[in-house]
């Protein structure tokens, strides 16, 4: 036994060796052989905006380079894709944008983003064409933007209005008997609502209902626009299914032309006076993007805007391109606030909230900033809950219609077994010293005190969180509550309500932070740059993410979904200022 317990450890450390030996070997080629390739653009060349690579704002900063070259973000980020986007309209070796067969995680105001990009990119003479083998809602909202839209012959069209579905546990609680404890203030905090019913509150129905005509509304506005459609037609077509095979959508006008991709580069070789037996010249939007990065202008000023990219749920801690965390970000502010060529600083959030303690840290933070330079927040897909927190104290909040904000409240959630594991034989007895010595354990039922005295946390966060939105919006506390208490609005309702100031993107709000900074001539620069060690950068190995490719496979992704959904409950402590739920729009 003990000879086989020897060969047994001979082959695994042999096995580990060659993995370590061949992940040094690759790891030093990409560190000193990646960027020895320059990206080239060859005369008469088409862009094929391809983003399923693409899904933050921002693909991060390390300072660890092995750790750069291994992070989740990549090299570049859809504020990356929109510069360069912006960058082709006077590059003459670029004759238009291909968007093919896109598919993308993208939300709905980052499609916004970059379909603003691609609207004014058409204004240089450049074409957009488009094509897919079938279309979403949200690609199509995104290529709808193109001069000329295909459509594979038997391809599929989705055109029919957004749904939202939400899960609720109450039955599931009570014959498991594990019970989720809640405590809440806002009467729409409808994130808690799935623990304590079988369905949707009214308050809740209202708000989902109010946000997703909100959302709607904005997406027929740009499909109307672009394809010369009335909103009132657009809508008969979505209630009536009628564009739902490609000979209905052409019949009505949403797509242009049903043909085969080879036919949809045949088109733009003609375009591009090519002949049909050649290949054309074509660059993915990735590299594009690198090479505009590399290599951009500069200019004779010294003056910077600083732009801050709080993107993903908030969580104390350094947080990193998927997560806030009051380190980095704070760390940011500072070194902006301190450096005398940032004028003003845009803070870009994506983010549905998260811990509320955290999200006070960076308010602070950017209070003390404020009396040093001007702060212009730029809402993504989400600036709710405590993303809202964070915002509510800037100078001034741009957000996108579809921009999905408010949600000003606060829950707190606390798992508890009691039942399940007197079902299955185990009883809990506490001994103390004094009467509330204990810590709260999921194994005993929680008592009234207990809840008494942490309602009395949520409720102190709450009051603390409406008078933050009060002083920056210069509103009343009483007027705050009233448009509070945990409800979701989108950025149009936003605006009407005094929630944010104007409407636009990333672009508006740098300009606006260059006119309060009184500069007309600056470069812009990113942060965070996240602190990272070797101990993080061993989690991206390939072999560390094998177990979450494997279970994703196994489970199915809608199973991995709910599992993960599961997780961020358990993972999350204190008392959290978070979107009311996760909306999946369709």
């Amino acid at each position: 036994m003990r000879f086989l317990g020897n060969v047994l450890a001979t082959i695994v450390g042999l096995f580990v060796f060659i993995m370590l030996f061949v992940f040094g070997i690759v790891l030093i080629g990409m560190l000193f052989g990646g960027e020895s390739d320059e990206i080239s653009v060859k005369s008469n060349s088409v862009i094929e905006l391809k983003l399923d690579e693409i899904k933050n704002d921002y693909a991060g900063k390390y300072n660890n380079p092995w750790v750069t070259e291994f992070s989740k973000g990549g090299k570049v980020g859809l504020s990356d894709v929109i510069n360069a986007i912006e960058a082709a309209k006077t590059d003459s070796d670029i004759k238009g944008i291909s968007i093919l067969n896109d598919e993308s995680e993208l939300g709905m105001a980052q499609r916004k983003a970059l379909r603003n990009a691609l609207e004014d990119f058409k204004k240089s003479g450049k074409f957009v064409m488009a094509y897919a083998n079938s279309y979403s809602q949200k690609e199509y909202y995104l290529n709808s933007v193109a001069n000329t839209i295909y459509i594979n012959p038997v391809g599929d069209f989705d055109f029919k209005g957004l749904s939202a579905e939400l899960m609720f546990f109450k039955d599931l609680q009570e014959k498991s008997g594990v019970k989720m404890e809640v405590i809440r203030h806002g009467k729409y905090k409808s994130a808690v609502e799935p623990f304590l019913e079988n369905g949707m509150s009214d308050a809740n129905r209202e708000q989902t209902i109010s946000l997703l005509n909100a959302v709607w509304s904005s997406v027929l506005a740009d499909i109307s626009k672009s394809r010369n459609i009335s909103v009132a037609k657009l809508n008969e077509i979505a209630s009536g299914l009628l564009a739902r095979t490609p000979e209905m959508a052409k019949s009505e006008k949403l797509v242009d032309v049903i043909a085969y991709e080879d036919e949809y580069h045949d088109a733009i070789r003609k375009i591009l006076k090519v002949d049909k037996d050649e290949d054309y010249n074509k660059i993915a939007i990735l590299d594009y993007a690198q090479k505009v990065a590399t290599t951009s202008e500069s200019n004779d000023s010294n003056d910077k805007i600083a732009i801050i990219y709080a993107q993903g749920e908030i969580m104390s801690g350094e947080g990193d391109i998927n997560t806030i965390g009051e380190i980095s970000m704070n760390r940011s502010l500072i070194e902006a606030r301190k450096d005398k060529d940032v004028k003003a600083i845009v803070l870009r959030i994506n983010s549905p909230g998260g811990n509320a303690l955290t999200s006070d840290l960076i308010w602070r933070e950017i209070e003390l900033t404020k009396k040093v330079k001007p702060v212009v927040v730029s809402m993504g897909n989400y600036a709710a809950s405590g993303g809202y927190y964070i915002a509510c104290n800037a100078n001034k909040i741009f957000a996108e219609n579809n921009t999905i904000t408010g949600s000003i409240g606060v829950f707190g959630i606390l798992p508890n077994f009691t039942q399940l594991a007197t079902k299955i034989g185990i009883h809990t007895e506490q001994v103390k010293t004094n009467e509330n010595a204990s810590e709260y354990s999921p194994f005993v039922p929680m008592d009234e005190k207990f809840k008494a005295v942490t309602l009395e946390s949520v409720e102190k966060v709450y009051k603390t969180f409406i008078s933050h939105v009060a002083k920056g919006r210069k509103m009343t506390i009483a007027q705050v509550d009233s448009i509070g208490q945990g409800r979701v609005w989108s950025g149009s309702q936003a605006l009407k309500i005094g929630l944010v100031d104007k409407i636009g993107g990333l672009d508006a709000a740098i300009k606006e932070a260059a006119l309060l900074g009184k500069t007309k001539k600056y470069s812009t620069q990113n942060f965070p740059e996240f602190e990272k060690d070797m101990s993080d950068l061993l989690k991206n190995f390939p072999f560390a993410k094998s177990k979450e490719s494997f279970i994703k496979e196994e489970l199915g992704e809608e199973t991995y979904r709910l599992m993960q959904q599961i997780k961020k409950v358990q993972a999350r402590k204190g008392v959290q200022a978070m979107m009311p739920f996760e909306i999946n729009i369709q």
